[in-house]
């Protein structure tokens, strides 16, 4: 059951990573001005904030079973819509419905793990999951990339939302016996934030929105980069992988145990700390081999920080309330992208100052981190 969940998040991953390389080109090939450019890559997360919040209401309520189900099949639907894009706006409203329809099958994944997961083993068990992230960032990228050059965005999307279909079918054969007869969870008596411990949800939070800003930076802003220096478009896509093996190999090495070892906080200050200096050489170098060095090394900021987010937010919730927590954390991981897309599609930031800018918001909260664990 729990490898069949990690191939789950693999492929719910897998779409989102997949479009990275691809959106913002396929939008302004659509006659997309800069900022409906940035707002196509980020409405896929903006959209996803509802699906998220939704998702997680219903986890608690209803079991995250049939939450999953949903989410796997209406995203494999809404997949083969990118075949009636035909300009800007048509792609805004099939990236809205994407989103939404994705947002149900991710918080719903991490709250049928968590709950099956011991305490004593939630960091080692978030690292594992965060492999398969990992994964889906090294084998996305690179096959959206390469995939949508040979053939087109809507084909490498129908292929995706064929597999998600697929997950879903076998998903509620599969996953029904492991489903209680009556999967609904009580809802707590006493309202959510008062069912949780604040500081350390609020660190998930935060942690899980500026891991995504900078996602959401990379995404619009790298493959400009690329184009910019005059290298192959494919190298997009092999750079955002390079960051899923340098995570991986952090997340399966024995190293991973420390994760349930150390405080979640400092592994999370430490993993910041990386990605903000990664992205501060990013923006200065241009040689193809740096910027596989650079990446790797975000790659490992990654890998310190998405166990930790996920350690502290288990620490900081119960049975009753993690459903809904989850649904939170990702609609943060999804707001964090449209922010970062956004917000430097708006600004007209060229690629370089977008990693600055998003370099230094990194380096601010980790230096908060560091202030709260002081206390």
């Amino acid at each position: 059951m729990r490898i069949f969940i990690y191939l789950i998040i693999f492929f719910a991953f897998f779409d989102l990573f997949a479009q990275l390389p691809i959106m913002s080109p396929f939008a302004v090939d659509l006659g997309a001005t800069p900022f409906l450019a940035g707002l196509a890559v980020g409405m896929y997360s903006l959209s996803n904030v509802a699906g998220n919040v939704i998702s997680g209401i219903f986890a608690d309520r209803r079991g995250p079973f049939t939450v999953l189900i949903f989410g796997l099949v209406s995203t494999g639907v809404v997949l083969f819509s990118y075949h009636l894009a035909d300009g800007p706006y048509s792609l805004l409203a099939i990236r809205f419905f994407h989103g939404l329809a994705a947002g149900f099958a991710v918080p719903a994944a991490f709250t049928f793990l968590a709950n099956r997961t011991k305490q004593n083993r939630r960091g080692k068990g978030a690292a594992v999951s965060g492999a398969f992230v990992g994964l889906a960032a090294i084998v996305g990228p690179a096959f959206g990339a390469i995939y949508a050059s040979r053939t087109s965005v809507p084909e490498m999307m129908g292929i995706t939302g064929t597999i998600l279909l697929l997950l879903g079918a076998i998903s509620y054969f599969l996953l029904k016996k492991e489903a209680p007869k009556k999967e609904s969870v009580q809802a707590p008596k006493a309202p959510f934030m008062e069912s949780v411990r604040t500081l350390g949800l609020f660190q998930a939070f935060a942690g899980a929105f500026f891991l995504m800003f900078s996602q959401g930076v990379l995404a619009y802003m790298l493959p400009l980069k690329v184009e910019a220096l005059q290298l192959p478009a494919e190298m997009s896509g092999l750079l955002l992988s390079t960051f899923g093996i340098a995570a991986i190999l952090v997340f399966l090495l024995p190293v991973n145990r420390l994760f349930d070892r150390i405080q979640p906080v400092y592994t999370l200050i430490a993993g910041f700390s990386c990605m903000a200096l990664s992205l501060f050489l990013l923006s200065t170098v241009s040689l193809a081999l740096f910027m596989y060095i650079v990446m790797a090394s975000y790659g490992i900021g990654f890998a310190l920080l998405f166990p930790s987010i996920n350690s502290l937010l288990i620490d900081s919730t119960t049975l009753q309330s993690r459903g809904r927590a989850y649904g939170y954390f990702y609609a943060f991981f999804s707001f964090g992208v449209v922010a970062g897309s956004s917000v430097t599609g708006a600004l007209e930031l060229s690629a370089n100052e977008g990693f600055i800018l998003s370099g230094s918001l990194l380096l601010l909260i980790a230096a908060f981190n560091g202030l709260a664990a002081g206390r």
